[in-house]
């Protein structure tokens, strides 16, 4: 059955993208198309195979109401199930989509009957999917009305929905209906198509080919990238979404190519810009007040060492006069204020972008950097530098797995916890390897240290003992693998990369064993380690804790937020009624947010403990500090002292949780450098469906420090030590308890 349901999920995220929009919706299968007797719209099945072995057919003798129902039925072997599917083409104004139908079902077995739903964004993203795994329909069962719910939204461009059927039996279907915000969607108008959406000239590929640039185009092409940026975030009728701006790319990129001198670059972008509406004359545009807490970087475009001085003096007048207080391409979000990044296609069904749209993906990834990440100003290089190094080796990326390595090493440029390549299409999961060692290690001291087990696999454990020292994997040195992976490791700091580099890199193969060379007090041997499926590692069980709060002496209490639960607060406040100290365990990610329920608990005077920097559509570049934010204010608030423990776990949501606990007097924290990754993620999505986040706003203490790649402040800097860790203490547990028996 799961594989089955795999396979089942795999077919609908592929379904029907082919299919063409359709103004009505026959949801109750009476209108028929004469040539083909099916209803109309509708998808019967996906391969031949499918529908010998499910064929669906029209039933006009038992059906809910109306002339017909439609009947799936497994008739054969062939395939594991079968499928019926419509697509809307079409965008909507609302908030929620409902899909309802009726079914009935006959000894249904080995599987399940359903509806399914699923919402698609730009080309043919996936966005939301809803196939009923968990209400799916067994047995035989009368006619009954089912339903599926999903959030819907202004990046929907597409609704398919249908029926299905999984394993034995027969299931009808009848009366499905579709409603946006409780409306028919019959009743509906669909959203006019804004102009950028109109031009699908591109959509297939952007006809540039490969080619290996000369110093001059590696110029041309970095220019045109700060140009094309520029005039996506400051240009009125670009954000009104009057203009497909990556297919514009494509229409002048090949004369920046082309160009053999700068004077020729700046023919070709002039040449862009005047197609261009004129920009307005704006009195109040440039009328920013708020201090900056970093300035907006424009390149090469108004240095006058590159550009011509007339499109210099037109990039400067659009700069000035730009009004624009919404964008077609960028907005942001309500509360927070962190970027979201709209509009933007996907293009995933090129899983290896052609040369042009790779360098579509390095323009839109340093842009949006360059004009919305929060942290920029903390990039160890030059983002301008970054942006020509990396044009060659977009370029140059040879296939799929070359072009998601690029992106990767691009992305971690920015020393961004958060930015990774999350969504990679399996391409890095294949490269990384499928397999991994069957215990964990942690760099200690410098050293790879065998630190626990996931599993005991042909006896492992025999051979290889926590506290053992791992010096080369598959006869390289540890040290050198570490240097060839660091450029790939996105990470805020160095020692969160360490974090991620054994479980990540090192210690992954796609190999049924890996060879590794230990150290340990009787010496140096090397032992091929059978490997276990990546898989099992995440059932880290060994280092789980039980409960998210216990005693660990009649005197300190112990919490674990990776555990803990606000609904757990009342019985925590009198487990530790009478205790002298807590240490709160933050080496783990919090399952609930914390900082105004447990952080009431241990605070008495209400104070402020962290303020936010948001970007700006209206002035991009810009990021605007705001007030402090304040917690606490609890007179009745526990009385004995706290220590948080901290290292490279402790990350985003647990270093914002530090900084609510530790303004408070009777809180120190204990450990070592944390993540360096705060703020709301925003999301990113580049050419070949690969996506990324970004921290989206500035996160810094009261007094103006930065958390970002620093992390939180640390009353008491403590590392584990290889003795400690062969002995089987938690030394930083201890430094906490020791603390805490002392008053400090």
């Amino acid at each position: 059955m799961h594989k089955q349901l795999l396979l089942l999920t795999g077919f609908l995220l592929t379904l029907m993208y082919s299919c063409n929009a359709q103004t009505e919706f026959n949801g109750s299968f009476e209108k028929i198309d004469l040539k083909t007797n099916r209803p109309v719209g509708w998808t019967f099945g996906f391969g031949q195979a499918m529908e010998k072995a499910y064929p669906p057919k029209l039933d006009s003798v038992i059906k809910k109401e109306g002339k017909y129902s439609v009947l799936l039925e497994k008739k054969e072997a062939g395939s594991e199930y079968g499928v019926i599917g419509y697509t809307i083409a079409k965008k909507f104004k609302g908030s929620t989509i409902d899909l309802v139908g009726s079914m009935k079902t006959e000894n249904v077995a080995n599987g399940y009957a359903g509806l399914w739903m699923r919402l698609d964004g730009e080309d043919g993203s996936i966005i939301k999917i809803d196939n009923m795994e968990k209400q799916g329909i067994r047995g035989t069962n009368d006619w009954k009305q089912y339903h599926i719910r999903l959030a819907y939204g202004d990046e929907v461009k597409s609704i398919a929905i249908g029926g299905l059927l999984a394993g034995d039996g027969k299931v009808w279907f009848d009366d499905l209906q579709v409603y946006i915000d409780e409306k028919k969607i019959e009743t509906l108008s669909p959203k006019t198509l804004t102009l950028a959406e109109k031009d699908n000239e591109f959509s297939k590929g952007s006809a540039i080919q490969p080619f290996v640039p000369t110093k001059q185009q590696v110029s041309n092409i970095a220019v045109a990238a700060q140009f094309w940026g520029f005039l996506k975030y400051h240009h009125p009728a670009i954000a009104k979404g009057d203009y497909n701006w990556d297919a514009e790319l494509f229409r002048f990129l090949p004369s920046v190519i082309a160009a053999n001198n700068n004077a020729a670059l700046s023919t070709a972008l002039e040449k862009q810009l005047d197609k261009l509406p004129q920009v307005e004359a704006c009195t109040s545009c440039n009328n920013n007040n708020q201090a900056s807490t970093s300035k907006p970087n424009y390149g090469e475009l108004l240095t006058g060492k590159i550009l011509s001085p007339s499109l210099t003096k037109k990039i400067g007048f659009i700069l000035k006069n730009a009004n624009i207080k919404e964008s077609y391409y960028i907005a942001m979000n309500e509360g927070v204020g962190h970027p979201k990044f709209q509009n933007e296609m996907a293009y995933a069904s090129m899983k290896y972008p052609d040369a042009g749209y790779r360098i579509l993906s390095l323009y839109r990834y340093w842009n949006m950097i360059n004009y919305f990440f929060p942290y920029k100003n903390q990039i160890d290089e030059d983002w301008n530098k970054v942006l020509y190094d990396f044009v060659p080796q977009f370029i140059a990326a040879e296939n799929e797995l070359a072009y998601n390595l690029v992106a990767l090493k691009l992305i971690a440029k920015i020393s961004d916890t958060h930015a990774n390549l999350w969504n990679s299409n399996g391409v890095l999961d294949k490269y990384k390897g499928i397999n991994t060692a069957p215990f964990k290690a942690k760099f200690i001291e410098n050293k790879l240290i065998v630190s626990g087990f996931y599993v005991d696999t042909l006896d492992v454990k025999n051979k290889v003992k926590v506290g053992d020292e791992i010096l080369t994997i598959n006869g390289k040195k540890v040290e050198d693998l570490v240097k060839q992976f660091l450029p790939i490791t996105a990470a805020s700091n160095y020692d969160t990369q360490l974090r991620d580099l054994p479980n990540t890199f090192l210690l992954r193969t796609n190999s049924a064993s890996m060879t590794l060379g230990f150290k340990n007090e009787k010496g140096t041997f090397n032992f091929d380690v059978p490997m276990i499926s990546v898989r099992f590692s995440y059932k880290n069980i060994d280092y789980t804790k039980a409960t998210g709060y216990h005693l660990l002496n009649d005197k300190i209490g112990y919490v674990y937020p990776g555990k803990y639960k606000n609904a757990d607060l009342p019985a925590i406040k009198k487990l530790f009624e009478n205790t002298k100290g807590i240490v709160v365990d933050m080496r783990c990610y919090p399952s609930e947010f914390m900082p105004f329920t447990f952080g009431e608990y241990i605070k008495q005077d209400k104070t402020p403990f962290v303020k936010f920097t948001t970007g700006s559509v209206a002035h991009p570049g810009t990021f605007v500090m705001g007030e402090n934010l304040m917690n606490g204010g609890n007179k009745d608030a526990y009385k004995g002292k706290i220590i948080v423990i901290v290292n490279a776990e402790s990350q985003s949501q647990a270093e914002y949780t530090t900084m609510a606990f530790q303004s408070s007097p009777n809180v120190k924290v204990v450990g070592s450098q944390t993540a360096g990754a705060d703020g709301n993620v925003s999301t990113i999505i580049l050419p070949g469906g690969i996506s990324s986040w970004i921290s989206g706003i500035g996160v810094f203490y009261p007094d103006g420090k930065p958390t970002q790649r620093v992390g939180v402040k640390i009353d008491y800097p403590i590392k584990p030590t290889v003795k400690g860790i062969t002995e089987g203490r938690d030394e930083l547990l201890e430094k906490a308890v020791s603390l805490l028996e002392k008053g400090w």
